[in-house]
This record gives structure tokens, C-alpha cells and sequence, in this order.
């Protein structure tokens, strides 16, 4: 029998939680955990006439820092690689596209804390 590893759902549970925070703040959510050979993208979705490459950090305490430390330069060059790869592979057109970061912090007690970093450079 297959058992998902706790940090697999705390994972699983943060991109959940930042889809619909996204949808909720008017984003419309098109794609999860898209894989190609370069890697995978957590959420992909529309703002607008942009496509927004999203990558979810969940973490469940700030103990070993924030989520958000951990896209790193190389990573964020990856995840607009993975952009443009999406764009291609799904034949679609925007007027641009950006990436976008969530972190969340979810200690399974309190109301998970949901930060939205747009445009991530």
C-alpha cells in the first residue's frame, strides 16, 4: 500500500490552499504540476491577457526560514524556462508572462499564512 509522505501532503495541501487563494484573487488556474525534461511547474495560470508560471513553497514552520528563500536564482531561471516550454507545448499566445511565488506557512493548527509575491525577479 502506497503512503504519502507528510511533507508530500503538506505540499500537496499548500498548492491547494495557493490555487484558490489565486482563483480568489480573480486568477483563473489552467494547469497543476506540469512535468517536462527542464522540470515542473506547480500552477499555471491566466491574469488577464499574462501567463503566470506560479511556484508553491509550503512550509510548515519558519523555523528553517521562510519559503520564500528558497527559490533561488538558478531555480527562478528554470521556472521562466519552464514558461516559455508551456507556451510552446500547449500552442498558446499571451501578451507576456511572468512567475509568480507562494509561500505558505501551515502548521496544521492555525489558519495557514498565505504570502503572494507577483513578478518575481
Amino acid at each position: 500500500m502506497f503512503h504519502m509522505r507528510t511533507k508530500d501532503k503538506l505540499g500537496q495541501r499548500g498548492e491547494a490552499l495557493a490555487a484558490g487563494y489565486l482563483e480568489g484573487a480573480g486568477m483563473r488556474i489552467i494547469d497543476r504540476n506540469w512535468r517536462c525534461p527542464v522540470g515542473e511547474i506547480d500552477l499555471v495560470a491566466v491574469d488577464g491577457s499574462t501567463l503566470v508560471v506560479v511556484e508553491v513553497k509550503t512550509r510548515s514552520s519558519v523555523d528553517y526560514g521562510h519559503p520564500l528563500e528558497a527559490i533561488t536564482p538558478g531555480k527562478l531561471e528554470r521556472l521562466y524556462l519552464l514558461a516559455s516550454k508551456w507556451a510552446r507545448a500547449h500552442d498558446l499566445r499571451f501578451s507576456g508572462f511572468r512567475v509568480d511565488a507562494v509561500a505558505i506557512i501551515d502548521d496544521g493548527v492555525s489558519e495557514p499564512v498565505i504570502d503572494h509575491l507577483r513578478a518575481v525577479s
